[in-house]
């Protein structure tokens, strides 16, 4: 099992698709400013588009985040970057998100579309290969836990996290078994148990989403790594 030291800080705020209480989500100007707020990782979404490039958005369709119409993998890239997706922002690429970021924070990579495992382990390849970037500045996560482990057979070297909106009782051991030193849980789940459980077996814990900073101060009692947040400014403990 190939361990990766993404983190040494006991509680990290994660940006929820960048700043997306502020900013319009998964755009350059949510990611900015989340970065300026002083986050240690943002949240992307990801899905392959027709043209074959990697676009950052977190539905399938363009409808409720853009002013256009139609399913994502049904658009090219040429088409998909003239739409508006809030305060003159527009769709970007996964490799535009990562060079606005340029090694400041973390970056979580969520796949939303199951075909999106290779590329996305091609792309974050590159840019370990050939620009200077390092494993521990990426996770990969995924409620797909196939598309999660196609991805980490490609790319072995980046920390993965299966998300769970439940909680199966055997999810410590579903974590273990996709060789995932993270994992990233609905907030509805979170117990001290599950907290316990999983650090008992070297397993990190966030959870998603928490926009209550009381709610966030309890979570950082029982010990939790991390939350993603819509808000990371409020959230700052």
């Amino acid at each position: 099992m190939i361990k990766t030291e993404l983190i040494n800080l006991m509680f990290i705020i994660i940006g929820h698709r960048g700043s997306c209480g502020y900013e319009p989500e998964n755009t350059l100007r949510s990611f900015k400013r989340a970065t300026d707020m002083g986050v240690q990782m943002i949240e992307l979404d990801v899905y392959v588009c027709k043209s074959g490039e990697l676009v950052v958005i977190h539905d399938d369709t363009l409808d409720r985040t853009t002013n256009g119409t139609g399913k994502v993998k049904e658009l090219t890239w040429d088409e998909l970057k003239k739409y508006d997706a809030g305060k003159g922002e527009h769709i970007p690429l996964l490799s535009q998100v990562f060079d606005l970021v340029n090694k400041q924070v973390i970056i979580d990579v969520e796949l939303k579309d199951p075909q999106a495992a290779q590329p996305v382990a091609n792309l974050i390849m590159d840019y370990t290969k050939n620009k200077n970037w390092s494993a521990n500045q990426f996770l990969v996560s995924s409620f797909n836990h196939n598309a999660l482990s196609e991805f980490h057979k490609c790319c072995p070297i980046i920390p993965i996290a299966p998300l769970f909106a439940n909680c199966p009782k055997d999810l410590t051991e579903k974590v273990k078994q996709l060789d995932a030193s993270y994992t990233i849980v609905n907030d509805k789940c979170i117990t001290k148990q599950l907290i316990d459980d999983l650090h008992k077996q070297d397993i990190k814990i966030f959870a998603y989403t928490i926009n209550d900073k009381a709610r966030a101060h309890e979570l950082k009692k029982l010990n939790i790594d991390g939350i993603a947040t819509d808000y990371p400014d409020i959230m700052q403990l």
